[in-house]
């Protein structure tokens, strides 16, 4: 079923048009929408992305107790970006359309859109000067299995495409798990903002859910618990408890062996340390002989001069 289909038929005439619809998700910055027919009157200074969304019911139970919803395509890019199939077209040579087939062709290989599954228009934010088109297209879950298959043969894939995504769109009890999770990836341009605006438009998640799943990434995560350190930390002090006890006795040993041996040594009578003894060897010396004998030996020429030196004076 087309985009359109899915929004209700629209005017043809420009002016007939009804107001886009916002976003109105808080947390997350609006873009500013604008009709295919006002982009296609935009000056030649602007540039246009197309991008689709392919999705398919999927009445699948995660755990068999959580309803799977929805199975929604996106991919990772080369730089590590999650975003939607698509890309630039040269409006000079192509069509949106015909543009945007090229590049899913490349990608995906075996899926055309037409203008029927044209979804909405909004310019990016930014120096240059973006309007981003988006594209949705809703098929049967077998419809949506074969292009995962046959993305992996695409020409890209591997190269500017690393593999299809699909988008939980459930959220866990934890309130992390699931959607909130997701979206607190890394998402390329306004594709984050193309997600939630298709999953509220296309009333595939509820908006009280889209706002309490974006409400969830802003809040600050707790500081995981490492497990593998926490199990290494509680062995390491098992195994210092019986150290630290040895350690104890082995302390409270050498104590006593030293206090016996200084109550042994008061009960000895005092000795003169060697070093004294010397020194008092070395005072019974005549100070004339301790320098001689500590003086190197002269020449017999300074022998002379020394003894005068050493001889008292009258």
């Amino acid at each position: 079923m087309g985009a359109m289909a899915a929004l209700g038929a629209l005017p043809a005439g420009a002016g007939a048009l009804p107001p886009l619809p916002t976003l109105g998700v808080p947390g997350v910055p609006e873009l500013k929408p604008l009709t295919r027919y006002e982009a296609m009157r935009l000056g030649p200074g602007w540039s246009h992305s197309c991008h689709a969304m392919l999705y398919a019911p999927n009445p699948g139970m995660l755990f068999g107790r959580i309803p799977l919803r929805y199975a929604v395509l996106m991919q990772m890019r080369f730089d590590g970006l999650l975003g939607f199939p698509g890309g630039f077209v040269d409006r000079r040579y192509w069509s949106l359309e015909d543009g945007l087939n090229r590049v899913l062709g490349l990608g995906l290989g075996c899926v055309r859109l037409t203008e029927a599954d044209y979804l909405c228009s909004h310019l990016t934010e930014g120096p240059h000067r973006v309007v981003a088109h988006f594209y949705a297209r809703q098929l049967t879950l077998e419809e949506l299995h074969t292009i995962e298959i046959s993305a992996v043969h695409s020409r890209d894939h591997g190269l500017e495409v690393m593999g299809m995504v699909r988008v939980p769109l459930y959220t866990q009890k934890d309130r992390m798990g699931g959607l909130p999770n997701f979206l607190g990836n890394s998402f390329v341009g306004t594709a984050k903002f193309q997600l939630l605006f298709a999953l509220k438009i296309l009333n595939m998640v509820p908006e009280e859910k889209l706002a309490e799943a974006v409400a969830a990434t802003q809040k600050p995560k707790k500081p995981a618990i490492d497990h593998a350190a926490a199990a290494a930390a509680k062995a390491a002090n098992e195994l210092a408890g019986p150290a630290r006890a040895g350690n104890e006795f082995q302390d409270s040993a050498e104590n006593q062996a030293a206090a016996q041996a200084a109550a042994e040594l008061a009960e000895q009578p005092a000795a003169v340390p060697e070093s004294q003894a010397a020194l008092e060897q070395l005072a019974a010396v005549p100070v004339a002989e301790a320098v001689a004998a500590e003086q190197p030996v002269q020449p017999r020429a300074d022998a002379a001069a020394e003894q005068a030196v050493a001889e008292p004076m009258e």
